[in-house]
């Protein structure tokens, strides 16, 4: 009888040993295994995912995550190229103000880049782009021709001087543009002497333009209107003698005949050389 107490206690015993462990697996709360992830990894992660939002058009989403990647690794390879192509982003979008300061600031923290070309042309495209007509703002005009021409000075072997030279005579047209409409428009309110500088201007600056033409007629109206009838045929003759076939040659020639008719000549076909358009510049940037 005392064997079967004995026996049937330490089953007992057993029992409750074996219920308390299984409660205790049940009952525990195991923490879930932590995977560490380094900041370089993190860093590629956000940088692939801002590519694949610039390439979808999602450029305010790339831009931020670009920022992310070079506060994540300051002064990395990634960090630099991050920071050119958050600007980038930037100028996607059309946020020019925001893109040239995020470019001068990436010329400032990474001196060494070897995208620094491609900085300060995306500065001057950002200018470039903001020049609408003859009739707006002229500083646009101006910051970008100054930046195009820093271009060509530093880096003349490069596409972006090539493209440079380009967007330098479109800019030389605009600015005798603005000039001429300024002209036509003291002209047009008979201020004469401020119509006539402002020709001159185009004549002695701006003569390799499509303008020179048209300012020289001017030039022999607005003497003309002032008395100086020497200083008209002077500016004639010039005009004659530079473009015969010219129509504005016609006008002139009309001031002092009325009864001069044209005799029709062939037109002139001569154009401008374009410089190819530069292609790939993000090359490598996105790698």
């Amino acid at each position: 009888m005392i064997k079967k107490i004995i026996i049937l206690l330490i089953t007992s015993s057993l029992i409750f040993s074996c219920s308390n462990k299984i409660a205790e697996v049940f009952s525990s709360k195991t923490e879930p295994e932590i995977i560490d992830v380094s900041d370089n990894d993190m860093a590629i992660n956000l940088y692939r995912e801002a590519v694949e939002a610039l390439k979808k058009g999602d450029a305010f989403y790339a831009g931020k995550k670009f920022r992310e990647v070079e506060s994540l690794l300051p002064q990395s390879k990634w960090a630099a190229k991050s920071s050119l192509l958050a600007a980038f982003s930037d100028y996607s979008r059309n946020a020019y103000s925001n893109s040239i300061f995020a470019l001068q600031r990436h010329i400032n923290n990474y001196p060494a880049d070897q995208n620094i070309p491609y900085a300060h042309y995306l500065i001057a495209i950002c200018y470039y782009e903001q020049i609408l007509d003859e009739k707006k703002d002229l500083e646009p005009l101006l910051l970008a021709k100054k930046k195009l021409e820093f271009i060509k000075s530093n880096y003349p072997n490069t596409d972006y001087a090539v493209d440079a030279s380009y967007k330098l005579d479109l800019i030389i047209d605009q600015l005798a543009a603005k000039e001429m409409y300024v002209a036509r428009y003291y002209m047009k309110t008979q201020k004469w002497i401020p119509a006539l500088n402002r020709l001159k201007v185009v004549i002695n600056e701006y003569d390799n333009t499509i303008f020179v033409e048209e300012a020289l007629h001017r030039l022999v109206e607005v003497y003309y209107k002032l008395g100086l009838n020497d200083e008209a045929k002077n500016a004639a003759v010039i005009l004659g003698y530079n473009y015969p076939s010219s129509v504005w040659y016609s006008e002139s020639y009309k001031i002092f005949n009325k009864n001069y008719k044209p005799t029709k000549i062939g037109k002139n076909n001569k154009k401008k050389q374009e410089s190819g358009l530069l292609k790939n510049l993000l090359k490598g940037l996105f790698d």
